[in-house]
């Protein structure tokens, strides 16, 4: 991993056949060609998937796309010290620091989930994700000395924006900020509005299991996505989705985990307890934007199948599925609004 927790690194149940189209080539549909671009950023691949009336036209966009995808993880990232999230994270404690535009608006995104979720959700965590990070090298738990001492530097109320002055404030020694549970999804939004802004907005842009979707492909009713269940590979498939300018993000360990004294670890981390989960669930959230749907995801997996089903339902427009394995059982819970996502053919 390379890019802060990378909550949904490389699931390939999550997002199976993602694209409307398996064909890497260009092809014309109603004068309109498909272009496909791809590029490392964040700790994953983005795949940007457009249609355009040329080459040329497709690739300027794609370039000025993977370009702001490029300056957010230069802005986000917790493993460049000099990225404006460490250079804040090194900041004197309670010295009101002010930021970015984009910094600040996932800050209060942020902020505003893990009040939703009395912090399940919480991007103080970075202090016990750096000790699950060696916890998954070494295959050896943290000690609960180590665990204490990383906890008390975690908590979304030691984390103080202000909007009037546009400041954020760390208010305990030792704070480091995480963005691995909403970052992708956020960039994938902002490149989405790259491409609508170079007029093609006939757009997918894919980064691991987060998905921002535009207007859907000439002569379809929408992107045809793939949201993969418990098992790996094409025969996990759970459901076969048609959608268009909206936003999907799947959260499970279905390939990242680890087994430790006979304990299986998701590598998505509980800010309550700073270890893995052990209970298997994968979430998918659909919504308007991916930065939500990326960070609610990741909540969803930490509250549980119940909990985590109240709050998606509490939110406009906003729909998931949620698979849960116990033994040899799955058991599949879907919202009110999932039930009537038109499914694909």
């Amino acid at each position: 991993m390379r890019f802060a927790r990378c909550l949904k690194f490389f699931l390939v149940a999550a997002i199976a056949a993602a694209l409307m189209m398996a064909c890497t080539s260009t092809r014309s549909v109603a004068g309109w060609q498909r272009f496909e671009f791809k590029q490392p950023r964040m700790g994953t691949l983005f795949t940007i998937t457009l249609f355009a009336p040329d080459e040329t036209q497709a690739r300027q966009a794609s370039e000025a796309a993977f370009a702001k995808i490029a300056a957010l993880e230069r802005m986000m990232t917790d493993y460049d010290p000099e990225s404006e999230l460490m250079r804040l994270s090194q900041k004197p404690v309670g010295q009101p620091v002010r930021v970015s535009d984009e910094l600040f608006e996932v800050l209060k995104k942020s902020q505003r989930l893990a009040e939703l979720t009395e912090g399940a959700f919480d991007v103080t965590v970075g202090p016990v994700v750096r000790l699950w990070r060696r916890a998954r090298r070494t295959e050896t738990l943290p000690s609960p000395e180590l665990l204490a001492k990383a906890r008390g530097a975690v908590g979304y109320r030691k984390l103080r924006l202000d909007a009037v002055a546009q400041t954020v404030t760390l208010t305990v020694p030792n704070m480091q900020l995480d963005l691995g549970g909403i970052a992708k999804g956020y960039a994938a939004d902002k490149a989405l509005e790259v491409l609508k802004q170079h007029g093609l907005p006939r757009a997918l842009v894919v980064a691991s299991g987060d998905i921002a979707i535009g207007d859907p492909p000439p002569g379809q009713r929408g992107w045809r996505i793939g949201v993969g269940g418990l098992e790996v590979g094409p025969a996990g498939l759970a459901k076969n989705l048609r959608l268009r300018n909206a936003a999907v993000s799947t959260s499970g360990d279905t390939e990242q985990f680890i087994e430790i004294e006979g304990v299986r670890y998701s590598h998505i981390v509980d800010p309550r307890t700073g270890l893995g989960l052990t209970e298997r669930l994968q979430v998918t959230v659909i919504a308007r934007h991916a930065a939500d749907t990326d960070s609610f995801a990741t909540a969803v997996s930490i509250l549980g199948a119940k909990r985590g089903l109240t709050l998606v339902e509490s939110q406009p427009g906003m729909a998931a599925l949620i698979l849960r394995k116990d033994g040899n059982r799955t058991e599949m819970f879907e919202s009110r609004r999932f039930k009537r996502i038109p499914l694909a053919d």
